[in-house]
């Protein structure tokens, strides 16, 4: 074999190993390529709702008191029971109110005799008066003494209705249905609430509820704005609550109150929805979520909201082109719809599949393969 031959056989086979070793490498980089699961975007007609922090408070409260001086002789509640109103709570030793009340009916029985007595006393005076046997200063004095016993029976029949409220304030009675609290004091204690009323304990009418919470000036115009749609004007009678731990049933709220001001210093306004509660499950003081529902979107763009990361520059989606490569998107987004799904409102078409998947593994410009999901 000459030279010529043998240089083109030796290049002839570096031609073919290096064709096979490109293959190859090709190959492994096919076979290496991560797989991952994609979605284009949902598009909804949705309710929008933006979630503002609340507290429930029971449509009524009140401390129940002692307005008497006396020893506590019983409590009758089991202390967090619901009570009726009227039912008796607690009463007072009475002995003293007791007494004070016979002295008051002895007092008016005393008053009402001397009133006849003086009563038959003028009469008697004026006709003694007719035949000058008595002058005109005795009859004028036995006026005088009528009226003034007339007056002492008004003394005491008041006297006599106090005596009597004070007696009726030995029996403490609930103000109204509701929840009450345990006692302030134990039985057998002295009471001293003749000075000042004697805080024995609280009852919540939490039969409804009452949600307290900020929204912002803007979401206040914005509100006003979609308020003409009947459709968001029926959704304020049914707003969507929600608590820190699930409850065994789901409960919606009527807004029946907004602010007239908008605080100066923090550009918030007041609303309040009431919300009943027929299962007992609600208390005063819960901490409450309120989905606000302020317009309607006929062409929401929907993604799961776990596809989504945050970082220093905000919110962003992995979206795969049409190359296959991984492209870091900055997104806008709105509220939460149906718990796992997120509206976006800037950042993505509806043509954009986004990655739903080994959302640790990949990164900008990434090749990638996938797998379209529903």
């Amino acid at each position: 074999m000459n030279n010529h031959s043998l240089y083109g056989f030796l290049l002839v086979t570096a031609m073919l190993v290096t064709t096979a070793s490109c293959s190859h490498k090709k190959s492994s980089t096919e076979e290496g390529e991560l797989t991952v699961s994609v979605a284009v975007p949902e598009i909804d007609s949705i309710t929008l709702y933006k979630t503002y922090p609340g507290y429930a408070s029971a449509q009524a409260s009140a401390d129940v008191v002692g307005r008497v001086n006396g020893q506590l002789l019983s409590k009758n509640y089991d202390s967090g029971s619901l009570v009726q109103k009227g039912a008796v709570l607690f009463t007072i030793e009475p002995v003293k109110y007791n007494d004070a009340v016979r002295q008051a009916q002895a007092a008016l029985a005393t008053a009402e005799s001397e009133y006849e007595y003086a009563s038959k006393q003028c009469q008697a005076m004026k006709k003694a008066f007719e035949s000058d046997a008595v002058s005109r200063m005795e009859v004028i004095q036995a006026e005088s003494d009528m009226q003034q016993a007339e007056a002492a029976i008004k003394n005491a029949r008041a006297a006599l209705s106090t005596a009597n409220t004070n007696l009726a304030y030995c029996t403490v009675r609930a103000p109204f249905t509701g929840h009450i609290t345990s006692s302030t004091v134990d039985v057998g204690n002295y009471i001293n609430g003749e000075g000042a009323p004697f805080k024995l304990a609280t009852i919540y009418d939490d039969s409804s509820l009452i949600v307290s919470f900020a929204i912002e000036d803007s979401q206040y115009e914005r509100m006003m704005g979609a308020g003409v749609n009947p459709e968001i004007k029926e959704l304020y009678r049914a707003i969507p609550l929600r608590f820190e731990e699930s409850l065994p049933h789901s409960y919606t709220a009527d807004l029946y109150y907004t602010s007239p001001s908008i605080d100066k210093k923090t550009g918030t306004l007041t609303l309040k929805v009431k919300v009943d509660n027929p299962y007992g499950e609600l208390r005063d003081g819960m901490y409450v979520t309120v989905n606000l529902p302020y317009d309607n979107d006929s062409h929401a763009m929907l993604v799961r909201d776990a596809s989504i990361g945050t970082d220093q520059l905000g919110k962003y989606l992995y979206v795969v082109n049409d190359s296959d490569k991984v492209v870091y998107t900055p997104i806008e987004v709105g509220g939460l719809y149906r718990d796992s799904m997120r509206v976006v409102t800037k950042g993505i078409s509806p043509e954009s599949r986004y990655i739903t998947s080994a959302l640790l593994k990949v990164r900008d410009g990434m090749p990638v393969k996938t797998v379209m999901t529903k």
